[in-house]
């Protein structure tokens, strides 16, 4: 083993569901905001502590956990019209590249990877915030990012949509996405 892969320390870090939050919000009638989350994931980090920008990510999200608060939105969402749940069961996120992280509470920087919805994997960029790191009351350790993007769900083939009346459509294709992870330090 060289010196240098010997100095490199990698660090696991699995999210934790229930300090974790993934949203969604789309205009419905092009004037009101609708916001759903995905509330079943699972996923990890690998921290590259001595170059942050060679960490990496893997998420999978349950998409029938999909919630608006709606059950008839929530099954029109779940059906063939759009995420077809019952074929393709999971949303996947795995970066590719991360580019200006920094271990310092604050820092912005960016994550390139491969949304997959569907059948369908598109790169997308998310807006990255280091939130900070911290020990529990149970002497684990934890990490916290917040993240932001936008898609165009056309994009991985959910197109449903209803012509208004007065203009415009009953659905966005915009969807702005807004991530909160909270991971433990892996034993």
């Amino acid at each position: 083993m060289s010196t240098a892969a010997a100095d490199t320390k990698v660090s696991t870090w699995n999210i934790d569901p229930a300090h974790t939050t993934i949203e969604f919000s789309a205009k419905h009638m092009m004037i009101t905001t609708v916001r759903g989350r995905i509330a079943d994931l699972r996923g990890s980090i690998e921290v590259n502590e001595s170059n942050p920008n060679a960490s990496h990510t893997e998420v999978a999200m349950e998409a029938k956990s999909l919630d608006t608060r709606n059950e008839q939105r929530d099954q029109h969402l779940r059906s063939g019209d759009f995420l077809d749940v019952e074929k393709w069961t999971h949303i996947t996120f795995r970066s590719k590249k991360v580019d200006g992280a920094r271990a310092r509470e604050g820092t912005q920087f960016k994550v390139v990877g491969d949304l997959t919805i569907k059948d369908v994997t598109k790169e997308i960029t998310l807006d990255v915030t280091y939130e900070g790191r911290g020990k529990d009351p149970w002497g684990g350790e934890r990490v916290s990012f917040s993240a932001d993007t936008k898609i165009d769900r056309r994009e991985w083939g959910l197109t449903w949509n209803a012509a208004l009346e007065t203009g415009g459509v009953l659905v966005s294709n915009e969807i702005k996405i807004h991530i909160d992870v909270q991971a433990v330090k892996a034993s």
